[in-house]
């Protein structure tokens, strides 16, 4: 991908323009105008104008998009993203850039991914190649990088650039998104993402009204990936009075269900963020009520995030047939592990993931 002459002053959509490339996802049209494929949106973006997102835009019926710097760089727990049953125990790199195609009031990381909408929002811009960012993993002992922290769709040929490199270099890589692709981003992609955490916001079509989305797209993406052979595990962040009705729950996890048993369902707590200062935060018993929903209606592995050592067992994997407790946590951190590879060392039961390989 050919780069534009970098600039660095200016403002921040100057900064950004600065460090934008020809993109792949997209079709040029009549006039000039183009089609992007990146989120469900399928922005039309006219000459000189930007998509929803405000980070991939046309120019002279050429379509640019991110590439070529970080907001956030850092080396996380895997568990954080999270993901319960992908490499547990290991480090990921987890990079972001700015910008999103959704506006949600709540975000919990609207400070990169409001940047282009919010004045009060906006984090440093680091020029980084994938090169670097692939040593710096290594250095810091990841074994997998992951895009995160603003929505990875809209940077989807940065992240390309990446994972191919760490690939290349034997490591893992992973997304952490809101879901809201297209067949051709997810077609896209496949060659170069290894798991795919899915941020299922609501099970109402209003309530994604309100967010910038539509519900449809991120069911379709969560079975298209579960087809695709993709490692996913879902997220649903539990609003008080929002979206945690007995209703709601028992819909999504069905639909979960449905797709396959084996799918991670995280329900995590609110905590008043951004614009949101209402409702208050998540009970405890919402978790646990909402993970309990969960289990009757057939998924194997639920569990209640974002209240470490508040809730129980549903912190914890056990085998769905005898019970016995395989991995033991607290928040992040791993208390304890009895997984033989993928099975359980009591009954043999396989155990659905990507797991460290079996000790003797």
């Amino acid at each position: 991908m050919s780069q534009e002459k970098r600039n660095p002053g200016g403002t921040l959509e100057d900064r950004l323009r600065s460090l934008s490339v020809k993109g792949t996802l997209s079709e040029t049209l009549t006039e000039e105008r183009v089609r992007c494929y990146a989120c469900a949106h399928r922005c039309l973006i006219l000459p000189g104008h930007q998509g929803i997102c405000k980070v991939r835009y046309n120019k002279s019926g050429t379509l640019y998009v991110p590439g070529g710097y970080v907001s956030s760089l850092q080396c996380d727990p895997i568990e954080k993203k999270p993901f319960f049953h992908a490499m547990p125990g290991s480090l990921a790199l987890s990079f972001g850039m700015l910008g999103c195609d959704y506006h949600c009031s709540f975000c919990q990381n609207w400070i990169t991914s409001q940047a282009l909408r919010d004045d009060a929002a906006g984090a440093p811009v680091r020029e980084i190649s994938a090169e670097e960012m692939i040593r710096l993993a290594i250095e810091g002992g990841a074994s997998i990088v992951t895009s995160t922290y603003n929505e990875p769709l809209i940077t989807a040929e940065w992240s390309v650039e990446v994972f191919e490199k760490a690939h290349d270099a034997g490591l893992y890589t992973s997304y952490v998104s809101n879901g809201n692709a297209t067949p051709e981003v997810l077609e896209y992609l496949d060659p170069h993402i290894d798991f795919f955490k899915v941020d299922l916001k609501a099970f109402s079509k209003e309530n994604y009204r309100q967010v910038g989305g539509r519900l449809e797209p991120v069911l379709d993406t969560i079975e298209r990936l579960v087809g695709l052979g993709k490692w996913v595990e879902v997220v649903t962040l539990l609003l008080p009075g929002i979206n945690d009705s007995d209703e709601e729950l028992k819909e999504i996890a069905a639909f979960l269900a449905g797709v396959s048993p084996g799918i991670p369902w995280h329900v995590t707590a609110y905590h008043p963020e951004y614009k949101m200062a209402e409702p208050g935060p998540t009970p405890v018993s919402t978790l646990r009520r909402a993970a309990e929903i969960g289990r009757e209606a057939g998924l194997h592995f639920v569990y209640a995030g974002n209240l470490p050592g508040l809730v129980g067992k549903d912190e914890n994997t056990s085998c769905p047939d005898c019970g016995e407790l395989l991995i033991k946590r607290h928040g992040f951190r791993i208390l304890a592990y009895k997984l033989n590879g993928s099975l359980c060392p009591t009954c043999g039961r396989e155990i659905p993931g990507r797991w460290p390989e079996a000790t003797d």
